[in-house]
């Protein structure tokens, strides 16, 4: 949910909240007259916020994890991709105070990317992140790379290179 363009973002926690139950109930768990993947249902939600406000996510996620409380026969997901900038400049105060289970870092675009190792690439901040700051210690870190030269701007880095970084 977001992207690189577009306007979006909440006027405030009660729509943040009312979107959040839009969403249960269009691609979840939930009843609606209207369902783009009829009865299939998601297990998750990944938040790449890149514009606009930070406001209302937070009350967004516990919303949904209430709604996913309510349905104990699977396991649902709250996903973010942050830019490697840390902190994020739109995620940072929600990746602080919201539940997250994983965290796709993007890699690329930016100073810190994947082409920057080692002198600006910066995962050893995130995995501090992780430790000092997130709620749930156990989320799990990821490093976010472009598949090929042409998905990004910049940061792309071939298969080798990248096994290289992880192994380091």
């Amino acid at each position: 949910m977001g992207g690189a363009s577009g306007a979006y973002g909440f006027s405030g926690d009660s729509d943040a909240i009312a979107f959040a139950d839009t969403v249960w109930n269009m691609f979840f768990k939930g009843k609606a007259d209207q369902r783009p993947f009829d009865d299939a249902v998601l297990d998750g939600i990944d938040l790449d916020i890149e514009g606009g406000s930070g406001a209302g996510y937070p009350e967004f996620i516990n919303q949904l994890r209430t709604h996913y409380a309510s349905d104990p026969s699977r396991k649902y997901y709250i996903a973010a991709a942050p830019q490697c900038p840390f902190p994020d400049v739109y995620l940072s105060s929600t990746l602080n105070s919201a539940w997250f289970d994983m965290v796709y870092v993007q890699f690329y675009n930016n100073y810190c990317g994947l082409n920057a190792y080692p002198g600006w690439f910066n995962f050893d901040e995130w995995d501090n992140w992780v430790k000092t700051k997130s709620i749930n210690k156990d989320v799990k870190v990821y490093i976010g790379a472009p598949g090929s030269p042409s998905a990004a701007s910049s940061g792309y880095i071939d298969g080798k290179q990248l096994a290289s970084i992880y192994h380091n």
